[in-house]
């Protein structure tokens, strides 16, 4: 893959199946609304996110979209959406018959992670890439030792069950840590910045499905059309926020950056910090679903009543989540700690108890704002600096085309 390279098709195609995943996720939390469902949803969304995230790599040294690259893709693919179908059953098997649901996701995981692996050793092979090669046998423990542990966690329940799925979690992402980035290949940064930005559009499409789902089979109304603006409104703040210049540094920083530095950076950037903006997103989807199901259900809920607790530490905390994480990402790529979107994380954590006590589209409403006084804070302050950024390289186009 050269430098300039962009997402292929099949690329994208991969990614419907992570679309579905990230469906079937937030429908696990909703159908578990404790603590501990939307805990198990977010210990699963990581397992898929680290799925996700090898492929990402793989297509970046592969050409996905030919030769064995593409039935790799397509091979991957199929397992990843066995995962995705037996998420539902990750921790408890259906007592209605059937295989063993634990299982299934354990060895699914399995196939996808060493499809991965395979590939890559064969395309480090064909290079005769040793430096690689070296990078796949530290990393390979991890995967067989998160695989071990879920399999563990098949046979248990409760508490046990749970911690042993944050053992798993800490095997994936600790293991790929602490094996080092010297052997990864970084080939293209626009292509890897530009698969990121794509992911978080289908994440984002998710609380954009989410609105749909909670007033699904309901009248429409006023409070369901205001409240559906409002979800939009916010889902599209937080794309400003990611897309507007931030993305744009990260692509050129990541291109300019060489051997170890490079892949350093798109692991810790990428791979790592981008996990908890599309974690918030995904409690957003699930608080926005609630949101919208008290509006529309008159019959179980009044215009005046507040959001049960979960769904609006959801709503919140999700839109905190990636504000937050969001800002570690720009701390890593620029080393410049955006503390305007630090203080509207921890604003809207501390107005979760205000939040509480007023209707739920009362609730929605306050983020909105919170969220639109942000971008629009941002765009003044920041309008020389934000506009010289997203027309550098229009300008460097037009200075080479004019022979300057």
């Amino acid at each position: 893959m050269a430098e300039e390279d962009r997402v292929t098709q099949i690329e994208l195609f991969f990614d419907l199946v992570f679309v579905f995943a990230i469906t079937q996720v937030t429908a696990l939390m909703a159908d578990d609304l404790t603590a501990r469902g939307v805990l198990r949803g977010l210990l699963v969304l990581s397992l898929l996110w680290w799925c996700w995230v090898g492929y990402a790599w793989l297509g970046n040294v592969v050409r996905a979209d030919e030769g064995l690259g593409r039935v790799t893709m397509f091979a991957g693919m199929a397992a990843m959406f066995v995962m995705a179908l037996s998420v539902p059953e990750a921790f408890v098997d259906n007592p209605d018959g059937g295989l063993s649901g634990p299982v299934v996701f354990a060895f699914a995981y399995l196939a996808v992670r060493l499809l991965h692996l395979t590939i890559f050793w064969l395309a480090a092979g064909s290079n005769l890439d040793s430096g690689l090669q070296g990078q796949l046998i530290r990393f390979a423990p991890s995967v067989l030792g998160s695989t071990a542990l879920l399999l563990v966690a098949s046979q248990l329940e409760g508490r046990a069950q749970t911690l042993t799925w944050v053992a798993v979690i800490v095997v994936d992402l600790g293991g790929t840590l602490l094996a080092g980035a010297s052997g990864w290949r970084l080939n293209s940064a626009a292509h890897f910045a530009e698969r990121h930005g794509l992911i978080i559009i289908i994440a984002l499409g998710e609380s954009i499905v989410a609105i749909g789902q909670g007033v699904a089979r309901e009248p429409i109304s006023w409070p369901v059309i205001a409240a559906s603006v409002l979800g939009l409104t916010v889902a599209g703040c937080l794309w400003w926020a990611y897309f507007d210049v931030i993305s744009l540094i990260a692509e050129r920083v990541l291109r300019r950056a060489q051997g170890e530095a490079r892949t350093r950076l798109a692991r810790d950037a990428y791979s790592y910090w981008h996990l908890p903006m599309i974690a918030g997103i995904v409690l957003l989807a699930l608080g926005l679903k609630k949101v919208l199901e008290y509006v529309s259900d008159s019959s179980h809920h009044t215009l005046s009543e507040a959001l049960d607790p979960l769904p609006l530490a959801a709503l919140y905390g999700g839109v905190a989540l990636f504000l937050l994480g969001h800002v570690a990402f720009t701390y890593r790529v620029e080393h410049l700690v955006k503390i305007q979107r630090v203080v509207t994380a921890l604003l809207v954590l501390a107005l979760i108890p205000l939040a509480a006590q007023i209707p739920a589209l009362a609730a929605l409403t306050l983020v909105a704002v919170i969220l639109v006084a942000l971008i629009a804070l941002e765009s003044v302050w920041f309008r020389d600096s934000r506009e010289r950024i997203r027309h550098e390289e229009d300008d460097a186009v037009s200075h080479l085309q004019h022979g300057g």
